[in-house]
């Protein structure tokens, strides 16, 4: 989805994307489609030698295009795929979360995350750093609610559930739970299932038993209209919080892969989220404990949802958009 953000400025300042990828999912081939994204399918990722062979083939056409930039954003890639594209004078751009790579080869280097900043990268040295929330990436349907006022209601009613694409340990399962113990009749959740997750099946026979009041959606096209609509949010620390925040959401967070870990202890520091941390450390009763006194908070959710938006102003992408096309690469890499 940030891709995706980011794709959209590109396009909107008239350049042209290509998504080179082992995505097979369905709707998301059809969202890149519906977007005006080309995409390119490989049957092979990094570290398979043939994924670095593939993609320098497909750029090879437009090296002397000095607008071109290739946008790595996974963390298989290694310092040496890295190294290899920037060898052949390709303009670089590397979507990171985690320093885990002891050099990164980059022309640019993005982590838009809230304690990027405290980060020691070692990349080379003309390498442009870009740090911070402020680089958040927002897509289109996000930006027209720049101006947008949330009314903080004395109880939080309206709860949304999204932790992520695919949610393999079905923590989702362990929230509904959680609500059932809260009281059904008192509030309507609306759970997101994501385009991976495989657990629809089991998440409608649990919300069957249960006494909620629920909507179930499978990848909706209207997540930001959803999100207008919410009083509180129950997220994992991926991209889905930042849209939460800009919108104003209050949230509470679960950790679901050691890469949203640190994300969400420097948010619930800034008292930004309430961070319940590991979800295999939390049991359904843990979580309704830790839920029920910010439905009932007024002043909780609206201090949150203040500093909420006061971190995302929805110009990331364009901040970066402009990083790339006035990019000037002073050293030769390598």
């Amino acid at each position: 989805m940030r891709c995706i953000a980011l794709a959209q400025t590109w396009q909107d300042q008239g350049g042209e994307v290509t998504f080179i990828s082992h995505c097979d999912s369905v709707p998301l081939k059809q969202r890149m489609h519906d977007e005006g994204i080309s995409l390119i399918p490989i049957d092979r990722v990094c570290p398979d030698p043939s994924d670095i062979e593939t993609t320098l083939s497909i750029l090879k056409k437009d090296l002397t295009d000095k607008k071109t930039w290739l946008v790595l954003d996974g963390y298989h890639f290694t310092s040496e795929y890295q190294k290899a594209i920037r060898e052949k004078g390709i303009r670089l751009l590397v979507m990171d979360d985690m320093n885990h790579l002891t050099v990164y080869h980059a022309d640019i280097l993005l982590n838009q995350n809230i304690h990027a900043a405290e980060l020691k990268y070692h990349c080379d040295d003309d390498t442009t750093l870009l740090v911070g929330t402020r680089y958040v990436f927002l897509r289109r349907e996000f930006l027209k609610y720049w101006d947008f006022k949330r009314q903080i209601p004395d109880r939080a009613k309206n709860i949304l559930v999204s932790l992520g694409g695919a949610d393999p340990d079905n923590v989702t399962l362990k929230v509904i739970q959680a609500l059932d113990f809260l009281g059904g009749s008192q509030i309507e959740i609306t759970i997101i299932v994501g385009p991976a997750n495989l657990h629809e099946l089991c998440l409608r026979s649990a919300l069957e038993s249960t006494n909620l009041n629920y909507n179930l959606l499978i990848n909706p096209p209207n997540m930001v209209d959803l999100m207008a609509n919410t009083d509180l949010g129950i997220s994992a620390g991926g991209g889905t919080y930042w849209e939460l925040a800009y919108m104003g959401v209050p949230c509470i967070m679960i950790v679901l892969a050691e890469n949203q870990r640190v994300v969400a202890e420097e948010l619930a520091k800034t008292n930004t989220v309430i961070n319940l941390g590991w979800h295999h450390l939390l049991s359904s009763e843990d979580m309704a404990k830790a839920v029920y006194p910010i439905i009932v908070s007024h002043q909780m959710r609206s201090d949150m949802s203040h500093r909420g938006q006061a971190m995302i102003d929805g110009n990331g992408a364009i901040l970066t958009v402009n990083a790339m096309r006035s990019h000037r690469r002073e050293v030769a890499a390598g």
